[in-house]
């Protein structure tokens, strides 16, 4: 099981710099977000992960993003990632992230996808992109794996459809665009986390 408390949402910030992560980083931990992502095509990642892990030591779970190679894996976890997410799923980026302890969520489109990562270990599923995944295909999806296995759709997510995707089976999201742009103050997006978080916090766990 993925320990992200005390909500199972994960903040990407996509282009984030090092200089702005540390801020942003603690409020939206602040707020209650349980994970943030920093994907590896934005400036400096490492760093930029390292800052942040050192930042809200241990408040949440500290992840690296568009992680695509086995070496990305093994740097991201030096520089104090505990999770690693992928758009696809790379046998040897999930083989190396468990090797290293970490949490791995690549990226699936089809069930096919999706046994197959699980089959190799996968901590969870990320459901990407989600807007061409709506709820009803979270459903039919649930109906057929794994009960524990963990779905977290990524991509297109706003606090409107947090309730829908909830209640078909979902276990968490990933947040980017909606939340986070580079440009974005930090106080601008903890507003827009508070909203994220309520709407979390609006909906029951059918999980």
């Amino acid at each position: 099981m993925l320990a992200l408390a005390p909500t199972r949402l994960i903040a990407i910030l996509r282009g984030v710099k090092p200089e702005e992560a540390a801020a942003i980083a603690c409020a939206l931990v602040e707020v209650g977000f349980g994970a943030i992502e920093v994907p590896l095509n934005s400036p400096d990642p490492f760093r930029s992960i390292e800052i942040i892990a050192r930042a809200i030591d241990g408040s949440a779970l500290v992840g690296a993003g568009t992680v695509l190679l086995p070496g990305a894996v093994e740097a991201a976890a030096n520089a104090g990632a505990g999770l690693i997410v992928a758009p696809n799923a790379d046998p040897g980026v999930i083989e190396c992230a468990l090797k290293l302890g970490l949490g791995v969520l690549p990226g699936v489109a089809t069930p096919t996808e999706a046994f197959a990562a699980l089959g190799l270990g996968a901590t969870g599923l990320k459901l990407f992109p989600a807007e061409a995944m709506p709820p009803e295909v979270v459903r039919a999806w649930r109906s057929v794996l794994p009960k524990n296995a963990l779905l977290f759709p990524v991509g297109g997510v706003t606090p409107e459809r947090i309730a829908p995707y909830r209640l078909a089976g979902a276990d968490g999201f990933g947040i980017g665009g909606a939340l986070y742009r580079p440009g974005t103050t930090t106080g601008e997006v903890a507003a827009i986390a508070k909203s994220f978080v309520a709407a979390w916090g609006a909906t029951p766990d059918v999980r």
